[in-house]
């Protein structure tokens, strides 16, 4: 394993793995990033697939790392896990930390257009360009068999992502996604900080936008908790519901009951996403 362009700033074994957390400089970012690899044992016979992982609002790539229990299904799986982190950190933008829900912690997955955003929060891109090349050259992991999973803002990167890379990924899957950021306080708020006025950028954001333009079906599978606190006001299945069915996707939405929001929701059903990513792509258990 070459280390050459990236910083091991920690690393622990974990289920007979290696957890690295990682640090580089983003051309696409102008700046420093970080993220967190997991790489199963199996990674030590050549490379392995893997999911890629977008947590959700205020998180780092720690959270998903730390509350999720997702390395022993890794580990089981024969899986490398990738795990970027929500945004830049201390690009120096005025008011990049003011706010819990936008600049710092709060990338939304989207390439930034408007000032002052748009030399560093470039998220899109990275986590779909830069990242993925960077993990193919210096680890042990096979990006063309890689499948993508985000947690709330995370499970709308994920979908979007997915939604705009067509082939890209083998198979998509989300915890609690915004559905619509054009139709959700979060979402009008990122779009219209990141992008600009409301317009066409925004449409290509929007997982149920991009659903009903997409040129063939897919499918998705998406987990949403009945008690979450945001289900109603920021998340809305329904509408992710309605566009999967008038364009003819297959999506499994599961609703479960009692569920919130936290991470407590998505270590509950980690597993049984994970063991579905692994069967598309082809995964050999241990």
């Amino acid at each position: 394993m070459s280390e050459a362009t990236v910083e091991i700033r920690a690393r622990h074994r974990s289920f007979g793995g290696e957890l690295l957390f990682c640090a580089h400089r983003s051309a696409v970012c102008d700046g420093g990033m970080r993220f967190a690899v997991y790489l199963p044992p199996a990674a030590s016979d050549g490379p392995v697939p893997v999911l890629f992982w977008l947590s959700g609002l205020t998180c780092s790539e720690e959270n998903f790392i730390a509350k999720a229990g997702a390395q022993a299904h890794a580990a089981r799986l024969g899986m490398a896990l990738v795990v970027p982190d929500t945004s830049p950190r201390d690009t120096g933008i005025p008011g990049e930390n003011d706010s819990w829900d936008l600049g710092s912690g709060a990338g939304f997955y989207v390439d930034a257009a408007a000032e002052p955003w748009a030399r560093h929060y470039q998220m899109q891109s990275y986590v779909n360009e830069e990242l993925p090349a960077l993990v193919a050259e210096v680890f042990p992991i096979d990006t063309g068999r890689a499948s993508i999973s985000g947690h709330s803002m995370g499970g709308h990167g994920a979908l979007v992502s997915a939604l705009r890379h067509p082939g890209r990924y083998v198979s998509v899957s989300a915890f609690s996604p915004i559905c619509s950021p054009l139709n959700c306080p979060w979402g009008e708020q990122a779009l219209g900080a990141y992008l600009g006025t409301r317009g066409e950028a925004w449409q290509t954001y929007d997982a149920c936008a991009l659903i009903a333009a997409a040129d063939q079906a897919g499918e998705l599978l998406v987990d949403q908790g009945s008690d979450d606190e945001f289900l109603s006001t920021q998340l809305k299945p329904d509408l992710l519901e309605a566009a999967c069915r008038d364009a003819g996707w297959s999506l499994t939405l599961r609703r479960q009951a009692g569920y919130d929001h936290s991470y407590y929701f998505v270590a509950s059903f980690i597993g049984e996403h994970m063991d579905w990513h692994a069967q598309r792509l082809g995964c050999v258990t241990t």
